[in-house]
């Protein structure tokens, strides 16, 4: 006869179709962020005014969001602002420059160069926090770099461009996770979400003035002549999708990896490059090249070989 399942056991089952959900989506936002910021980009080249205008269209939801009370608003004080201030530079150059290296280059060898950030995290780390990882974990770095190496070699994409600007994405997301973390403590219990959003604000409203400077004098004509290539109405309906999904993307990124072990976030993170990647391939017509597609495989694989590596001597450490 069947039994009937205990709570515990359909609270459980809720959680992971939840976390499963929360996944999918994820990678589903992902990819259309990458792929409408590269066809944005392909008719208007103005990557610091798009790049810009993405963190400006992410506070259309999370303002209303707030103010309409659907969750609750973090302390917006002054003060608040004036302690996450040092992390949103970073994740403010670490935006722009993925926006102008996507730009630059194709979606996959954009995602290869970028597959790096470990690199740019240990060393930090160790300079920054005085945190040095095992000689094994240094080296699975090994084959990341040699991957990324690989793949940028037999790239028709590759620009110095778009390589110079994925390592400065790098260098910045990683600065920015290690300041973070140590902002994180002076908020108390402030959730991701609203501690990204706040960064969001503060990245926009300082992004501005030098998108003015810099391209403001390109846009009427850049806009017009993008409008002329696939419509106006196409172009806003491409840039408004793409705002909301780069905020949502890393909205949904937040609660799903609070949810995850270290080692599911590190699988799960890497699996979301190979998706992207796949989706330029299918959408964009792009086939990868034997050796790119093997370049980029060692270095993606070097990732998650990393990520378990280091997951492992920090539970050896713990436990010792």
């Amino acid at each position: 006869p069947l039994r009937p399942r205990s709570p515990t056991s359909m609270a459980g089952s809720g959680s992971a179709v939840m976390l499963t959900f929360y996944i999918v989506l994820w990678y589903a936002l992902n990819v259309a962020y990458n792929i409408y910021n590269k066809k944005v980009l392909n008719v208007f080249a103005l990557p610091i005014t798009f790049g810009t205008l993405q963190l400006g269209i992410g506070l259309l939801y999370v303002l209303p969001v707030w103010f309409l009370g659907l969750r609750k608003a973090p302390d917006l004080s002054m003060q608040t602002f004036k302690t996450i201030t040092p992390a949103a530079a970073f994740h403010t150059v670490g935006h722009i420059a993925t926006v102008v290296a996507l730009g630059a280059g194709s979606v996959s060898f954009t995602h290869i160069i970028k597959a790096s950030e470990p690199i740019f995290s240990t060393i930090l780390s160790a300079l920054i926090l005085k945190e040095f990882q095992p000689l094994v974990v240094v080296a699975t770095l090994l084959p990341v770099v040699g991957g990324v190496a690989y793949a940028a070699m037999s790239d028709l994409s590759f620009t110095w461009t778009s390589v110079g600007y994925a390592m400065l994405s790098n260098l910045s997301f990683a600065t920015r996770s290690i300041v973070s973390k140590k902002t994180r403590s002076k908020l108390g219990t402030m959730p991701m979400s609203d501690f990204y959003a706040i960064m969001t604000i503060i990245s926009f409203l300082a992004m501005v003035p030098f998108a003015v400077i810099i391209e403001g004098p390109q846009v009427a004509a850049a806009f017009a002549e993008a409008s002329d290539k696939i419509g106006q109405t196409e172009l806003l309906k491409q840039m408004l999708f793409c705002g909301l999904s780069y905020y949502l993307y890393n909205e949904v990124a937040y609660l799903a990896l609070g949810q995850l072990t270290s080692v599911t976030h590190a699988v799960a993170n890497t699996v979301k490059r190979v998706v992207i990647m796949l989706a330029e391939v299918v959408l964009f017509s792009k086939p990868m090249s034997p050796r790119k597609a093997t370049g980029a495989a060692v270095a993606i694989g070097g990732v998650l070989l990393y990520s378990l590596t280091k997951e492992y001597y920090a539970k050896k450490k713990k436990s010792a």
